[in-house]
């Protein structure tokens, strides 16, 4: 629908410098030499730099010298300095618009360059989790907060492990560039130690010291990790981050909380006790969704969170994929405008034995 309602919008704009110049000609004409218009022809090649490149802007600007050649012989401007000032101004303007229209072009050109980094940086950093994993499909979500990017401070990570499937959703606190970087160092301490740690705790350990190494006493990293075998049961681990959403083959839902909230990675150094693993039942026909704050923290216009426990319902679609998409898309729609803070759904399905 955007790309429909955009392009009529630009063809508008592309004639905009036209339909000023006929215009101002039609006026000009019909109200006569001393009401003074003639000037008002360098409003084409003025909207042609904010609208085209620069060669255009130049195309305008010769035809709009040409009307005012015209129009001053016309008028008979030219007996006085009236017509020379028109022309000048017209000249003026357009010599403006071009180097608007350079300007422009480079910056467009800047900014395409940034979002293709970007584009690789989220391949990087965010690589696709894969479609199936051990007896599990996946589905994944993100949307960063800061406008123009695609990654941002929230992370996650689907590793099928000889230990089994193992997954992490956190949340680094902050946003920009100094957030990625530190998601990067969880991201690839969590990807090295997946498949070296046999024992969950020994693997949140291994983070904790990744990013107490990076961080200074101020920063700190919310995350879940999750390890799903082949007995119909997940062992949760959790570093101050938002209990995930089970819900269950009958439809009910629920969030499972641990023993005792933790906290988050990189404060281990102010004392408090580590992380208990906690054992859910996960059987075939659950869903898991793990998320980030940015998800049940979103609001809408009247200042109300979003009800995640109440859109149980849009994850019954037969299709992981189709039924995350669903969410998101209620989720935008709530909260009616640009999101606050990163928002990033990792959902699991338990399909059985593979």
């Amino acid at each position: 629908m955007t790309a429909k309602k955009s392009a009529p919008s630009a063809v508008a704009l592309g004639w905009m410098p036209v339909a000023t110049m006929t215009v101002v000609a039609v006026v000009d004409v019909v109200a006569g030499p001393d009401v003074g218009f003639l000037p008002l022809v360098s409003l084409g090649p003025a909207f042609a730099g904010l609208v085209g490149g620069w060669r255009r802007t130049a195309l305008i600007g010769l035809l709009a010298l040409l009307l005012c050649v015209g129009l001053g012989v016309y008028n008979g401007l030219f007996d006085n300095s009236r017509g020379f000032s028109a022309m000048a101004s017209v000249a003026g303007v357009t010599g403006v618009g071009i180097a608007a229209a350079v300007m422009r072009s480079r910056r467009e050109a800047e900014l395409a360059s940034v979002r293709s980094i970007a584009e690789v940086a989220q391949r990087v950093l965010l690589r696709p989790v894969p479609l199936t994993a051990g007896p599990l499909q996946a589905a994944v979500s993100y949307t960063s907060a800061v406008a123009e990017a695609r990654i941002g401070g929230d992370l996650y990570e689907l590793v099928a492990s000889p230990h089994g499937v193992r997954v992490i959703v956190g949340d680094v606190q902050g946003k920009g560039l100094a957030a990625v970087e530190t998601a990067a160092v969880v991201l690839g301490a969590f990807r090295e130690a997946a498949y070296d740690e046999p024992d969950l705790v020994r693997l949140g350990e291994r983070l904790e010291r990744s990013v107490a190494r990076d961080l200074d006493d101020e920063k700190f990293v919310t995350a879940i990790l999750a390890e799903i075998g082949t007995e119909g049961s997940a062992v949760l681990l959790n570093y101050g981050h938002p209990a995930p959403l089970l819900v269950h083959r009958d439809g009910t839902a629920d969030f499972p909380q641990p023993p005792a909230y933790a906290l988050p990675l990189g404060l281990a150094s102010h004392g408090g006790p580590g992380p208990e693993p906690h054992r859910i039942d996960f059987t075939p026909g659950d869903q898991l969704l793990l998320y980030t704050d940015g998800v049940t923290e979103a609001r809408d216009h009247d200042g109300r969170f979003y009800p995640l426990a109440d859109r149980v319902h849009l994850l019954k679609d037969s299709d992981a994929h189709r039924a995350l998409d669903a969410l998101r898309e209620d989720l935008v729609r709530h909260a009616a405008g640009p999101h606050h803070d990163d928002a990033a759904m990792l959902l699991l399905r338990y399909q059985g034995h593979h």
